[in-house]
């Protein structure tokens, strides 16, 4: 019995302390938001864009040096989309980057007139994305971090001569203050509570519209009350300038608090005095009550009367101002949701019609409740499929109002992958070599994407030039792009041409994506078929397995399929380990590759034939053409042309001056080794040479051998310097590009039985 009062105990206080919010007097309010101005002073926009900042952060740009950097970066969502919730959402890199644009597009003051309708379809997610949204909106907004203030009305009877005995009560204003007397001193009525009597006999009545307290300032009168409140601040300047915050200068307080406070001026005759009588507390959001934020459902009916009454608040109003007609306490549903969230589930059956009474409030901003005039200043969103465009394409006045913001199937490999490991486990990679769970995501997006990319034409030009480990269609290059990653293998010229004018053609591309193919449903079945085939054989899932898969398995998924792509897939596939096996293979000479790199960076100063002395190695140098071609040929490979080569060397000299003798090393006082310039020779110097670093051990038979012993008995009858160089190359597989053990030797024989080296000699 003692640990269960202990643990009753414990659950009590925290639920206390986590539902006091007492309510704050209007100076106390304005201390606060003299001294946290940018968390007080805040919309439902600014709010949200908030959540997302503390939830995504700023992103990680892979390239953040590239000049011709669009800011394509690299979202975490799982905070916000996929951790404490039934059924993540996973967003890929593409929505990640326009969900994140739209949000600040809404704070920067793109705010009114639109609803944001967050268009896919079925099987993309979109259902459990603005599900999940709004649970963390919900949380977010009821902690300290993304709190905001509402009006509450604390007004003393006394003042105006009225006595509210319990006696005089109809019964249902005597039930109501029955309920208000068991109340604990100092606590706060829920969301959903907008009346309260305290103990010391005040009333207190919270504005319906959950105003933020600061417009209970005429407007007239804000612009010279916030230059005494923050005087000369920073956050004046961005106060007053930036368009973020054009609605504390724009927007009205509701109907009834503003009736209210110009009763309370007349009959008070004392500004001071009614300002008293302003309280404010946290605007506590409920999904469930609505309060805050309002999601409906296709089915949900709408209620018959939308006008909302409280005869209890209405009677101690009358009874105070003796003026049936002076304060008129009204309100519609749609006030539980200003300053929040007001959010479709699909526009089809009675959200069509929710969608269009939206139409005035879109327009206008307000709406007829009764005689009264009700301000709506929601975050109004939306989601839908393509196809029920057409249960609004009457209404024409709605496209300029509407703001699409596309949710189609995945079409980030990353992503994609994510999905599988989250459903099927997270060491379900553990039964694949690296890059074939990779490669299968690839299959299933490539059904998701437009056959003609002219964009990626117009940047490349001929594919056939990247015939080797590219498809026709380039879909293999686009989807490095969706990644936000650029190929090692696109060429020098192909990279230089990937402009940012060129990234957003492609990246814009996607808008028209995603909507065919495979669904995100439909991709978990395959992948679920896939692995309940193959993953019981004693191998690691393969590429051949892939292939046989998709080619023979499941023939009724070629029509979706680009033809040849597998082909293409493969071939990419084959190139990439052989980069790999070369590169665990290949052993460094850092001296030798220093000075060659040294002494060409010495030599493009000078003309050919001469004869200098490089201050960088002293070595005595004979600058002829075939010194440049020896060195060219190893940082650019065997097959470049004299044309390419003199492009090369010319704008390595240009770069040498201009900036890295001139910037790095006379104002930077770095060494030549430490700049940029002999750092990306340095890598074109061993990426090129290592090309041929599998050579030698193709022609000894017993490498292969070796290779297919290693860790057994058989292994130690080897030669020392084979058994060196397997062990050499395995732990570098698995250092490196993460092999397994098993998965080393399986690559390896792979690469080998093949004969890649020979089908990809493009050195």
């Amino acid at each position: 019995m003692q640990t269960s009062h202990k643990a009753l105990a414990n659950l009590n206080k925290r639920m206390t302390d986590r539902s006091q919010h007492p309510p704050i007097s209007f100076d106390q309010f304005l201390q606060e938001l003299s001294e946290r101005p940018t968390v007080v002073l805040r919309n439902v926009f600014q709010i949200l864009n908030d959540l997302v900042q503390q939830y995504m952060g700023a992103g990680i740009d892979e390239y953040p040096n590239d000049p011709e950097s669009i800011h394509y970066v690299k979202y975490d969502c799982s905070k916000l989309f996929e951790e404490g919730t039934e059924r993540p959402f996973f967003a890929d890199r593409l929505f990640a980057n326009r969900f994140v644009n739209a949000i600040e597009a809404m704070r920067r003051g793109a705010q009114q007139n639109k609803i944001y309708i967050f268009n896919g379809p079925p099987g993309c997610g979109k259902s459990t994305f603005l599900n999940n949204l709004m649970r963390r909106i919900e949380l977010y907004a009821n902690s300290r971090e993304g709190s905001r203030y509402e009006i509450v009305w604390r007004l003393d009877p006394g003042l105006f001569d009225v006595t509210l005995e319990p006696d005089s009560l109809p019964l249902l204003e005597k039930l109501s203050l029955m309920f208000d007397s068991h109340k604990v001193k100092g606590e706060i009525p829920s969301g959903d509570k907008l009346l309260a009597t305290t103990p010391d006999g005040y009333v207190e009545i919270a504005c319906p519209c959950h105003d933020h307290p600061i417009l209970i300032i005429p407007r007239d009168y804000r612009r010279k009350f916030f230059d005494d409140l923050f005087g000369m601040t920073k956050f004046k300047r961005k106060l007053f300038d930036d368009k973020e915050y054009q609605w504390v200068f724009r927007e009205k307080v509701c109907t009834f608090c503003s009736s209210l406070y110009q009763t309370l001026l007349n009959t008070l005759k004392d500004a001071e005095k009614v300002h008293e009588f302003v309280y404010a507390r946290p605007f506590h959001f409920n999904r469930r009550l609505s309060e805050g934020i309002s999601v409906y459902n296709p089915g949900d009916r709408s209620p018959e009367n939308n006008i909302v009454r409280d005869q209890s608040v209405q009677w101690r109003l009358n009874a105070m101002f003796k003026n049936q007609n002076e304060v008129k306490y009204l309100y519609s549903h749609y006030a539980k949701t200003n300053n929040g969230i007001y959010a479709l589930m699909d526009i089809k059956s009675h959200n069509v019609g929710r969608l269009i009474e939206l139409h005035n409030i879109i327009s206008e901003g307000v709406h007829k409740v009764d005689t009264v005039e009700e301000n709506v200043n929601s975050l109004l969103l939306a989601v839908m499929n393509p196809e029920d465009k057409e249960n609004i394409k009457d209404f024409k006045s709605f496209s300029d109002r509407i703001e699409y913001i596309n949710i189609p199937y995945v079409l980030d490999l990353t992503t994609e992958v994510k999905i599988y490991s989250s459903i099927f486990g997270s060491r379900i990679e553990e039964h694949f070599l690296p890059r074939v769970l990779e490669n299968f995501a690839r299959v299933i997006l490539s059904t998701r994407l437009n056959r003609k990319s002219e964009a990626s034409l117009e940047w490349i030009g001929d594919p056939q030039k990247y015939g080797l480990y590219c498809d026709e269609n380039l879909l293999l290059l686009k989807m490095e792009i969706y990644s936000g990653l650029i190929p090692d293998w696109l060429s020098e010229e192909d990279k230089k041409a990937l402009t940012a004018r060129v990234r957003r053609k492609i990246i814009s591309e996607s808008d028209r994506e995603g909507t065919h193919g495979i669904s995100g449903r439909d991709s978990i079945k395959v992948f679920n078929e896939f692995i309940t085939t193959y993953m019981k054989q004693e191998k690691l899932v393969n590429m051949s397995m892939l292939c046989d898969f998709f080619n023979k398995t499941k023939k009724d998924l070629a029509k979706y399929i680009p033809t040849g792509f597998i082909d293409s897939l493969l071939r990419m596939y084959d190139y990439t380990v052989l980069q790999e096996v070369k590169e665990s293979l290949y052993y460094y000479n850092e001296r030798q590759i220093t000075r060659d790199i040294l002494n060409y960076l010495f030599a493009i100063n000078f003309e050919p034939p001469s004869v200098e002395v490089c201050t960088f190695t002293k070595e005595k140098l004979e600058i002829t053409e075939e010194f440049f071609s020896i060195l060219e040929h190893r940082l650019l490979g065997s097959k470049v042309d004299e044309r390419q080569r003199r492009k090369f060397r010319e704008d390595t000299q240009h770069e040498y001056t201009s900036n890295t003798l001139t910037q790095e090393i006379m104002v930077g006082q770095k060494s030549i080794s430490q700049t940029a310039l002999f750092k990306v020779l340095r890598s074109k110097y061993v990426q090129h040479i290592k090309e041929k670093s599998l050579d030698p051990f193709l022609e000894n038979e017993n490498f292969r051998r070796a290779i297919k012993d290693y860790n057994t008995k058989d292994f130690k009858t080897y030669d020392k310097r084979i058994r060196d160089d397997v062990r050499y190359l395995i732990r570098n597989l698995r250092k490196k590009f993460n092999y397994t053990e098993q998965g080393a030797k399986e690559v390896c024989i792979y690469v080998i039985d093949n004969d890649l080296t020979n089908r990809f000699d493009i050195a």
